[in-house]
């Protein structure tokens, strides 16, 4: 059994180093922030910056197998346009290196949206047999794979960011089964991807 407490201070720590080691300031939160791991400081050039990144860990025996869940707080819109995760997958063998997914909140809601209402809406799968609620949605490593070590992300406010999430999840959120959660950001145009 994986101890996920552990699994979240291995994530939070391994972000901060590679932030540190990309020319950013990172500061550990220790559980005194809601909806933030990191505050980090981008203080090269003429602008500092500050970002609030909150880090999603989770272990597997194949990366391909590793998924986050995402609850509610973690799919609750933006306070401001500097909200980030990094998705963190950490692999089981000790000579591979942990892979990090840089993702806009909004855009992290909206994969957790549409993978939901897709898993539950789905005309295929037998009646009555799918009734977990959204707040239970997890995302699989896949749907973020465009954003593996975008941590240029981070020096962009996230509106001005693309979405890199797969090209069906856009079809997903335009079909009336599935769409977007009624509160999103995205509400005033579902942008190109």
């Amino acid at each position: 059994m994986v101890d996920t407490k552990q699994t979240k201070t291995i994530g939070e720590h391994h972000v901060a180093a590679e932030l540190a080691r990309r020319g950013w300031a990172p500061a550990l939160t220790r559980d005194g922030l809601e909806r933030t791991d990191i505050l980090a400081v981008l203080a090269e050039g003429a602008e500092r910056r500050l970002v609030e990144v909150q880090v999603k860990a989770a272990r597997g025996p194949r990366m391909e197998s590793i998924s986050w869940p995402i609850g509610t707080k973690s799919q609750a819109p933006s306070l401001h346009d500097r909200e980030y995760f990094v998705m963190v997958a950490i692999p089981h063998d000790l000579n591979q290196h942990p892979r990090n997914f840089v993702v806009p909140r909004i855009h992290v809601a909206a994969a957790a949206w549409i993978a939901h209402m897709d898993w539950l809406t789905d005309p295929d799968a037998p009646a009555g047999k799918r009734n977990a609620p959204v707040e239970r949605s997890r995302v699989s490593l896949g749907t973020f794979v465009a954003y593996e070590d975008r941590w240029d992300l981070l020096e962009v406010d996230q509106s001005s960011v693309p979405v890199l999430l797969p090209a069906s999840y856009r079809d997903l959120a335009l079909l009336g089964r599935v769409g977007l959660p009624p509160d999103h950001e995205v509400h005033r145009g579902i942008p190109t991807w």
